[in-house]
């Protein structure tokens, strides 16, 4: 059971993320402060810095958490990393999306678009989740096919990601986005499986 302390918690880094994100939106990510942005949550700049200790983590917060290389070193034995990263992602795939995640998910990818800053920042931190699955395969593969495998797998991941955020911003319903993100992620699965004879 959450305590009420947690709760309060979460609502409050919940509510800093959501004014962050409403001021980059408003005005660009590179014109707002970090004042402005403890201002607009109501909040003390130290109490902004111990949920957010950078102004990128307010809108990277959301992608950082995705850790391929421990969804291969924590899946089942018998599995390959394969069947695991599929599994995984389609599970993502078939959570639901509500509404108001599904805005502010667009609103978090085109603020990120936005700025060169946030860019660089969202590469850096896809290129360290890279590296860390490319080690974990290394392990497995040798110091070759481990990172060709991990490069192979991040290439498609980025280009589903592409596809879902212009399926969402084309005014797809979250639902049909998330039933085509599904089916692309078998098709790429499948590529990375078996290669082009799979189509």
């Amino acid at each position: 059971m959450v305590g009420l302390r947690e709760l309060k918690k979460e609502r409050t880094g919940r509510r800093i993320a959501e004014e962050a994100l409403r001021l980059f939106a408003e005005r660009g990510f590179e014109d707002v402060t970090m004042g402005e942005v403890a201002r607009a949550a109501a909040v003390a700049r130290g109490t902004l810095f111990a949920y957010y200790p950078t102004k990128e983590a307010l809108v990277l917060d959301g992608i950082a958490g995705e850790n391929l290389a421990a969804v291969v070193t924590d899946r089942p034995a018998g599995r390959t990393a394969l069947a695991a990263l599929r599994a995984h992602h389609l599970a993502e795939a078939a959570g639901p999306i509500a509404a108001a995640d599904h805005e502010a998910l667009l609103t978090r990818v085109r603020v990120i678009q936005a700025s060169p800053v946030l860019r660089a920042a969202a590469d850096s931190l896809r290129y360290r989740q890279r590296q860390a699955l490319a080690a974990v395969l290394t392990a497995e593969h040798g110091p070759v096919a481990g990172p060709l495998m991990a490069a192979q797998i991040a290439a498609s991941l980025a280009v589903l990601r592409e596809s879902f955020f212009a399926r969402l911003d084309a005014g797809t319903p979250a639902d049909r986005a998330a039933r085509a993100l599904a089916e692309d992620l078998e098709l790429a699965f499948d590529l990375l499986e078996h290669g082009h004879r799979a189509v």
